[in-house]
């Protein structure tokens, strides 16, 4: 009864708060159907229970180990089987979905030169301010960067169109290019994976889409400790030289890491700027 469905897969380590908000706000999307997959990656606090008690007709995966980002939404993937799903949405625990987010997403892979797509994405604790707008990727300096990340939403985040990289947060692909491509490469645990199945896809001639008809909220960071934590910083950094690496983007190798203490210093600022209007705005943090 799934052939040509829509399986949303919705990844949880020990987040119940957050993948309990989450499923709330897919339990209110309505059209098109779709089946949503918990995958957890091996909680101990009491997620499994909670949303089996009020969310039965959640489908839930317990893997018996934390496989990180990659390798819990490819067990994910590999449990639909034969279920004859046409398109497969991968989503943070760490968001709540607009009702409408789905259809247009889904439409927009009826293009056949469309390998994936993805939302526009605001903050959680800010509704109004953009997480990202598309994502860009420059091979000759290693730039990787989310468009309009903390800036104020407007009309010119409201063109849809191509962009060099989805963000794992909610991406949205059919599931036989996700197969064609090898799904998530495992290598990377926990940064740099999104931006990989990105280019893998480019390779083939597909092209990577940004559509702002379709919106989410998202809570920055839950699953790592923070946007500018100095470990996270780390992370996204290593991922990034693998990532070149791995596609040969030999300037970005020998430039990033020349470039990075300046790109730091400076989103530091930017982020420290943000927070400071953040918690000024009535209801904001103290």
């Amino acid at each position: 009864m799934n052939r040509g469905g829509t399986a949303v897969i919705v990844l949880n380590w020990n987040g119940a708060e957050d993948t309990l908000a989450c499923l709330s706000s897919l339990s209110k999307v309505r059209s098109p159907e779709f089946v949503t997959l918990l995958v957890d990656n091996a909680s101990t606090d009491q997620t499994i229970t909670l949303v089996r008690k009020a969310f039965p007709q959640v489908e839930i995966l317990e893997l018996p180990r934390n496989l990180g980002f990659a390798g819990g939404n490819n067990a994910g993937v590999r449990s639909l089987g034969s279920r004859g799903f046409e398109t497969v949405l991968f989503l943070n625990n760490d968001t709540i979905v607009d009702p409408g987010f789905l259809q247009p997403l889904v439409d927009t892979l009826r293009d056949p030169c469309v390998g994936i797509v993805a939302p526009k994405i605001l903050y959680v604790e800010d509704p109004a301010r953009i997480w990202y707008a598309g994502g860009e990727v420059r091979p000759l300096t290693g730039l990787i960067r989310h468009r309009g990340i903390r800036m104020a939403d407007g009309a010119r985040f409201s063109n849809a169109g191509p962009v060099g990289y989805a963000t794992g947060c909610c991406l949205a692909m059919r599931c036989r290019d996700f197969e064609a491509v090898g799904g998530f490469d495992e290598r990377f645990r926990m940064y740099g994976e999104d931006v990989d199945l990105s280019m893998k896809i480019r390779e083939r001639g597909l092209i990577i889409s940004y559509q702002p008809a379709s919106q989410l909220w998202h809570r920055v960071s839950a699953s790592s400790g923070g946007e500018m934590k100095l470990a996270r910083q780390f992370r996204k950094s290593g991922a990034a030289l693998m990532l070149f690496g791995k596609h040969h983007l030999w300037s970005a190798l020998l430039v990033y890491p020349l470039l990075l203490p300046f790109r730091s210093m400076l989103a530091f600022f930017r982020y420290r700027l943000f927070r400071r209007s953040t918690a000024h705005r009535p209801g904001g943090e103290a």
